[in-house]
């Protein structure tokens, strides 16, 4: 059954994939006034090369971790999130060509074409650019049952880092550098932080060691852990410092810390009787749940969890993903917010899944302090 849906959803987004190329392609000979056979060969043959790249180079990393998968990797990922930055562009230049044609106005529609590209360009390196360089995100979470001890803590969350092919150990040794320059308490990962490996896991997340956090830094799996293997990540994980939340709580300084992994594939999991299962669970007193999906908000607080920390949607990650983002999760799909005495808190992510581009957000590290 995992077999079909996997190659159910492969075959859907080739689909989409093939569709969008075809459009920048009809676009480009017809704003241009391609009309030689030739170069529309060529131009059709380059861009289903194109389209087909980013699944190439998954299905290539997966089988190998090298200098080559790691370029391929790189490209074709920037080329799909330039892709979808032309194809926004060209989207917009039919509309105005539309309205031109309505207004019986003139005008030389190469301009559009050569207009599309440069904006294409712009905001892709733009994107990339941000990508690399994820911020400093300050929030304070009102907790009404505060331990006396929380009320000077200070935590970080990162979520989504996924290291991987393109986004390796160096990039984490920067997120790592930036964690610890803002002196945290307590450092809380929540999710996805490996992609698309295989092996090498173990050398990947030795910068994690280097967290200054003295009461601890806590990692719950996400769905990407799932596809890498759980089994593998928790082996590299057991290595370093971390302390893996495996459906159970840790007490630090009198805050319940709550850790729910994520569903394995075909898993149903209820996180109010999980949470309400953790032995030694009281839900009168403070508790801090990590939990990479914020879909799981209402389970949370009907659990008795005054805090749920999570990530996952990246909020759409490139325009204009976040209206799809949006109209998944809600407002929920991003930020902090309040409903009686529970509160949720959505990162947008600190690294990329699939581009290596952000140009919907910036990438955060996200740094917490308690009231």
């Amino acid at each position: 059954m995992n077999i079909i849906i996997m190659l159910s959803f492969l075959t859907i987004f080739l689909l989409i994939l093939l569709g969008g190329h075809f459009f920048v392609y009809f676009s480009m000979i017809k704003f241009l006034d391609i009309t030689a056979t030739r170069p529309r060969v060529w131009l059709g043959v380059l861009l289903l090369v194109l389209a087909v790249s980013f699944v190439v180079a998954t299905v290539f990393s997966r089988q190998a971790e090298n200098l080559a998968t790691k370029i391929l990797s790189l490209s074709s990922g920037v080329w799909l999130g330039f892709g979808i930055n032309l194809t926004v562009a060209f989207i917009l230049s039919w509309v105005i060509v539309g309205i031109l044609k309505m207004s019986g106005t003139y005008f030389d529609h190469k301009y559009l074409a050569i207009g599309s590209m440069i904006f294409a360009v712009i905001f892709s390196v733009w994107g990339v650019w941000n990508a690399y360089h994820p911020k400093i995100k300050n929030i304070t979470v009102k907790i009404d049952n505060l331990p006396a001890g929380w009320e000077n803590k200070k935590a970080v969350q990162i979520s989504d880092v996924h290291i991987g092919s393109v986004l390796g150990k160096e990039f984490l040794n920067q997120v790592v550098e930036k964690i610890n320059a803002e002196k945290p308490d307590v450092v809380f990962i929540t999710g996805d932080l490996f992609d698309g490996m295989d092996g090498g896991l173990e050398a990947a997340a030795e910068p994690l060691n280097a967290i200054s956090a003295p009461e601890g830094v806590f990692f719950i799996t996400g769905n990407h852990e799932t596809y890498v293997g759980v089994s593998g990540v928790v082996r590299a994980l057991e290595k370093t410092q971390v302390k893996i939340l495996d459906d159970e709580m840790e007490i630090v300084d009198g805050m319940q810390i709550l850790g729910v992994s994520y569903p394995q594939r075909g898993e149903n999991k209820n996180i109010e009787n999980v949470i309400k299962n953790i032995e030694g669970f009281d839900p009168k007193k403070a508790s801090i749940l990590l939990y990479h999906n914020p879909a799981g908000r209402l389970e949370a607080m009907a659990g008795g969890a005054n805090l749920q920390l999570a990530g996952h949607t990246h909020t759409g990650q490139l325009f204009p993903f976040n209206f799809i983002t949006r109209l998944i999760y809600g407002k929920y799909h991003q930020g902090l917010h309040r409903e009686g005495d529970f509160s949720i808190y959505t990162s947008v992510g600190t690294g990329t899944w699939g581009p290596t581009m952000r140009t919907n957000n910036i990438p955060e590290i996200t740094v917490i302090r308690f009231e």
